[in-house]
């Protein structure tokens, strides 16, 4: 008896299992019926005349290739479009590189009304308006830092630093101070700068622009020493923005010397005197400036003594030292003190040291 799956005949002959068996294996899912490109017609259709079997279908979706090709097209415009707007609408500039201008210079020499005391450098420290002055570079404080329009704190913070660096190396550098050496300054100033300041150390001139004491204290070599290398200092840094891109930091400090005359043979110790200097600096900073840690001197001006009004201090200072007195009285104000800070500087080019100025006994 046949099962119900049969055919009523049975399993017809030559095909084992039937025929049925042949085409298991091929499903014609909805995937594949949906994928045909090729459909018969229904009845109703078939029944005009000349009708084809079949009709092909319409491919529903482009080439994949064309498709990406698209894509990628569309991605490159828009990125470069993304790109152009944040290079017009980014606020951030490349730094200025401005052109450096030459420093001004003035030296002014200051001479006593008498003779030069002498003694011990201690006994002469703690006898004059230095007594409590701090030494070397503890002297130059940085005041307290903060942003301004244009200049964020850290880059206020730069210039401070970087002007407080040049007058480290300027004045308190012992090598600087003795003439054996001027790089450690020369370092730290903006290229432009470099041709004058070489300039006035090589062929020094008291023509307001190659002056070596405007931008260095240097002492006469082989005539002076320092007694003590303790330097005292006292001023103060003030810094103010001049431009969107300019940062201006003023230094104006006194610094106060030790010296005696360079030893020759074994005689006696020469007794030391004091030489004051008093320097106003001011430094001008760009950006560039700031990242290449440099600076620019836009002015200088140095009150020294007691020294000589006819003194020729072009080259170095040529200080007077202990029981020395000069020839004659400055022709500029009645007196000018180098420990007052934060006033203008003398007229002329000589004047007469306060009295006040050095030692009292």
């Amino acid at each position: 008896m046949a099962g119900r799956g049969d055919p009523p005949e049975g399993t017809p002959e030559g095909f084992p299992g039937g025929g049925e068996d042949e085409y298991r294996s091929v499903v014609f899912d909805e995937a594949f019926v949906r994928a045909a490109r090729l459909q018969e017609f229904s009845a109703r259709e078939r029944m005009g005349e000349h009708a084809q079997a079949v009709r092909s279908l319409p491919t529903g979706t482009p080439r994949s290739g064309s498709r990406q090709a698209v894509l990628l097209v569309l991605l490159v415009l828009l990125a470069f479009g993304t790109a152009v707007y944040l290079g017009v609408r980014n606020p951030y500039q490349p730094p200025v590189d401005q052109r450096a201008e030459p420093l001004r210079t003035t030296v002014v020499r200051l001479a006593p009304r008498g003779p030069v005391p002498g003694g011990e450098p201690a006994r002469l420290f703690a006898r004059s308006p230095a007594a409590e002055y701090r030494v070397g570079a503890a002297g130059i404080d940085l005041p307290v830092a903060g942003r301004t329009m244009h200049f964020a704190e850290s880059q206020v913070l730069a210039a401070l630093d970087i002007a407080r660096d040049y007058l480290v190396a300027s004045s308190l550098d012992p090598e600087v101070l003795s003439g054996a050496t001027t790089r450690p300054p020369r370092v730290l100033l903006d290229p432009d700068q470099l041709a004058q300041f070489d300039r006035s150390v090589e062929s020094p001139a008291d023509d307001g622009r190659h002056a070596p004491a405007a931008w260095l204290v240097r002492f006469a070599p082989r005539a002076v020493s320092l007694a003590d290398p303790g330097v005292r200092v006292r001023g103060t840094l003030r810094f103010e923005e001049t431009g969107p891109d300019t940062l201006d930091v003023t230094a104006d400090h006194t610094y106060t010397y030790a010296l005696r005359p360079v030893a020759r043979g074994t005689g006696p110790v020469a007794a030391a005197s004091l030489f004051t200097v008093h320097r106003v600096v001011r430094f001008r900073f760009d950006r560039e400036d700031l990242r290449a840690h440099r600076a620019e001197l836009l002015s200088s001006t140095s009150e020294a003594g007691p020294q000589a009004c006819d003194a020729d201090t072009a080259g170095s200072l040529k200080p007077l030292l202990a029981g020395a007195r000069a020839s004659e009285a400055g022709g500029g104000p009645a007196v000018t003190d180098p420990y007052a800070t934060g006033r203008s500087a003398a007229p002329s080019l000589c004047g007469v040291l306060a009295p006040g100025a050095q030692p009292s006994f």
